[in-house]
């Protein structure tokens, strides 16, 4: 029989084809890309620099990866955890690096997003820890300090006023001097009053921006020229002739070292502030969320720590002055009582193992732990009570208890924060503990009603992770352009509040905001 004729050669289609280099290879029968798809854009979780990432089980292409032997065409490469990301040489990116190196990692619109999101993070994180230095100081250089101090005691300080800068519930402040390298430096003695020290626990606290820093202490008599409000025989400034001929021994105190010098209680402020509240209320009450945000982040430092705040009132809190204005005040007209300062927690205890159980009455468990300011368990109760105190609304627990009717006093509503704070103050103040919101869900709640997102932008649109992702991707570009526009304009560097918004939008993700704005809003 004749042969048959040679069969054809078979002609392979374009999308039959190995992928070249950089191009996205779709699976067979799988649907055109569309903008926005996963092929376009990568999760956030799997850019985030830090721990803690949530992982994601969400499949994307591989910018450029050789296929293995026991890989077939058109099968997915899957990133098997986020630390696999690209995010090391992210940190290293900067406008210098070449262009061969660019290149790699711009060969698809997933390296473009990528790179470009992963950037803003990395800088973001940068610049928050560089504001964090400048506010509480080089870590190294409190260590240097730390050594130097150890045993000093009044004669090597220099006593900058007799006087107290500030007195506080539980101790007397004084400012004095130490000369360290050739240049002279202010310090806080903190003299604790009777039964309120705190050294055991304070000692072994870590470096954070609302902690009070410990640089050292000693015991010994006070100095002369030193006047302690309070004390019988050291309120008056002029001695008579027998007490100037047998001067009586001053008493021997415990003396502590703090890095930084307060001005003012949290109740000296407030006590002197009516006048503000009332003539610039958005301003003032700005400033009230900026301060409860500050303590809420020192208390869930302290938390990890399994340490305490010792008595959470008003008057325990101390405020510092920050080394440089906020950026938005600068070259505009300010306003009396306007500017940030820190706010310090300054006295701690070690929390027990055995913790006070909840009363089978909620009335009478709600009503110990506002009156008690001991127990951890009641943070959440006094911060939620600080809220009305800053607000100039009395909420004393008498108060509280006379309402028949069970509710709390009125907020009046006189800026565009004192519904978000009443709101968060009738969380934190739930009778049932299971209802109440925590510390951390507390500072959650104060970063939206600072920087958003507000409730007009779900006005067009649906909530949703989507869009709440997209806001903080914009977000976290316009916050950088704002930080490079003002570095132009002025040579101030970013204040403390320029730190807090940065670590807001650092951290921050589009499920934390969704859970936060369910609550609030």
């Amino acid at each position: 029989d004749p042969q048959p004729p040679p069969l054809p050669k078979k002609q392979l289609q374009r999308s039959e084809s190995l992928p070249e280099p950089g191009s996205s290879h779709l699976c067979h029968g799988d649907p055109e890309p569309r903008a926005g798809s996963i092929l376009y854009s990568i999760p956030p979780a799997q850019l985030q620099l830090g721990e803690g990432a949530p992982p994601r089980d969400r499949l994307f292409w591989a910018p450029k990866k050789p296929l293995t032997k026991s890989q077939s065409l058109g099968e997915p490469l899957v990133r098997s955890s986020p630390q696999k990301a690209p995010s090391a040489s992210l940190k290293e990116l900067t406008f210098g690096t070449a262009d061969g190196e660019l290149g790699q990692l711009l060969e698809s619109p997933a390296g473009v997003c990528g790179v470009v999101l992963g950037c803003q993070e990395a800088s973001l994180a940068r610049l928050s820890a560089h504001m964090q230095e400048e506010l509480v100081g080089p870590e190294e250089r409190q260590q240097l300090l730390q050594a130097e101090l150890a045993g000093k005691s009044w004669a090597e300080l220099s006593v900058l006023d007799p006087q107290p800068c500030c007195q506080s519930g539980d101790a007397w402040y004084f400012r004095v001097g130490f000369t360290f390298k050739h240049s002279q430096l202010q310090f806080a003695a903190k003299v604790p009053k009777p039964c309120c020290s705190s050294l055991g626990v304070q000692s072994s606290l870590g470096t954070h921006c609302s902690i009070q820093c410990l640089l050292g202490h000693f015991t010994d008599r006070l100095p002369k020229e030193l006047v302690l409000p309070g004390i019988p025989g050291k309120q008056s400034q002029s001695p008579s002739r027998e007490e100037s001929a047998c001067p009586a021994p001053q008493p021997v105190l415990q003396v502590l070292l703090c890095a930084e010098v307060p001005q003012q209680t949290l109740a000296d402020f407030v006590k002197g502030s009516h006048a503000l509240h009332r003539t610039s209320p958005g301003h003032y009450e700005r400033l009230g969320c900026l301060l409860l945000l500050q303590l809420c982040m020192g208390l869930e430092h302290l938390r990890v720590q399994n340490v305490a705040q010792g008595d959470l009132c008003p008057e325990n809190l101390l405020l510092v002055q920050c080394p440089c204005p906020p950026r938005g005040q600068q070259g505009q007209k300010k306003l009396p009582g306007l500017s940030l300062p820190r706010l310090l927690i300054s006295s701690f205890f070690k929390v027990q193992e055995k913790q006070r159980p909840c009363s089978s009455s909620q009335e009478q468990d709600w009503s110990q732990g506002l009156a008690a300011p001991s127990p951890p368990a009641a943070a959440e109760l006094n911060v939620g009570r600080l809220i009305y105190q800053i607000l100039h609304v009395d909420i004393s627990l008498e108060n509280i208890l006379g309402f028949r009717s069970k509710r709390l006093p009125e907020i009046p509503l006189l800026s565009i924060y004192s519904a978000g704070l009443k709101r968060l103050a009738t969380l934190l103040l739930h009778r049932d503990p299971h209802q109440r919101v925590s510390i951390e869900q507390a500072r959650g709640i104060l970063q939206v009603l600072l920087w958003g997102p507000r409730q007009e932008l779900f006005a067009r649109s649906r909530k949703s992770l989507g869009l709440l992702q997209s806001w903080l991707q914009v977000k976290r570009a316009l916050l950088l352009l704002r930080f490079a526009e003002n570095s132009a304009g002025a040579r101030a560097s970013p204040g403390l509040e320029e730190w807090l918004c940065c670590q807001y939008f650092q951290g921050v993700t589009e499920h934390t905001l969704y859970q936060v704005t369910q609550v609030l809003y």
